[in-house]
Parts: structure tokens; C-alpha cells; sequence
């Protein structure tokens, strides 16, 4: 099964991780892909994410393995962005290959259930407040958390 796992401290090209994904598995059926990039408005200026590697990219590693045993996959890309952001920049992005497409729907989002809750990573937002702004650190919601424990066997 093909593979790329990886964190990026600058810019990546989110279209071309999905369609590198169709090239190497030319007998997937289905393709799916999910983009995450950072919101606009609420005044949110500025993300930024950091992390400690090790645990980080091992993390990310085995939740692909993980993905990689629940669904019937050619292919997973999941790539996690670190570092200072703007609106509209990709912050993550997770693409699948499969004979059919169920698979790789729901590999996406299993994998991005997981990555929204895992503490690998620590995300702050420069927010815009009356004259100055202000970094507030985003804690995962219960949402995210619910979202995950879908996936308990």
C-alpha cells in the first residue's frame, strides 16, 4: 500500500497529494480527499501550530496503520502543516485510495476524527480584539472527542 505520512513546516499543494494519490493507484475505484485550512473571520489574524516530532509523526504513523488494518486501502496520505498560518491556508490534508469509494471515505474520516483530538499537536490563534490582538490557545471541543469514540470497537 502506498504511503505518505509526513509534517510540513511550510506550504504544501493540497491537489497534488490527492492526484499523485490517483496516479500511484491506478486501480482504485475510489478517491477521496478532505482539506483543512485555517478560517477566516471571528478576527482570527493568524494560526499556529507546533508540536514534539517524535511523538508527533509516530502518532500520525500509527493512526495510518490503524486506518490501513479498519479499511480495504491502495493508498493514504495524511499530511499535518506546523508552524505560522493565515486564513486560508491548508493546515492538514488526508487522502485515501480504494477499490470502492466507502472505504476511503470513511479512512478520511476516521483519520481526521482522530487528528482533531489527539494532543500531538498545540494550535493557538492571534485574534483581532478592540485595538490589539491576542493569542488564545484551541483546546479540541467535546464534539471532537465524541467523533472519535465513534470509532471504539
Amino acid at each position: 500500500m502506498l504511503r505518505d505520512i509526513r509534517i510540513e513546516s511550510g506550504a504544501f499543494d493540497p491537489h497534488r497529494i490527492a492526484s499523485d494519490l490517483a496516479r500511484e493507484c491506478p486501480e482504485a475505484g475510489g478517491i477521496a480527499s478532505f482539506l483543512g485550512a485555517v478560517r477566516a473571520g471571528g478576527g482570527v489574524e493568524a494560526l499556529e501550530l507546533s508540536h514534539y516530532e517524535p511523538i508527533t509523526l509516530a502518532g500520525m504513523e500509527a493512526l495510518a496503520d490503524d486506518a490501513s488494518t479498519r479499511f480495504d486501502l491502495m493508498g493514504l496520505a495524511m499530511i499535518h502543516r506546523i508552524g505560522h498560518m493565515v486564513p486560508g491556508d491548508p493546515i492538514v490534508c488526508v487522502a485515501a485510495a480504494s477499490r470502492h469509494r466507502r472505504d476511503a471515505i470513511e479512512a478520511i474520516d476516521f483519520c481526521m476524527d482522530h487528528l482533531k483530538s489527539a494532543a500531538w499537536f498545540w494550535k493557538r490563534e492571534l485574534r483581532s480584539e478592540g485595538a490589539g490582538s491576542a493569542w488564545h490557545w484551541i483546546e479540541p471541543r467535546e464534539q471532537d472527542y465524541s467523533d472519535k469514540d465513534r470509532w471504539k470497537k
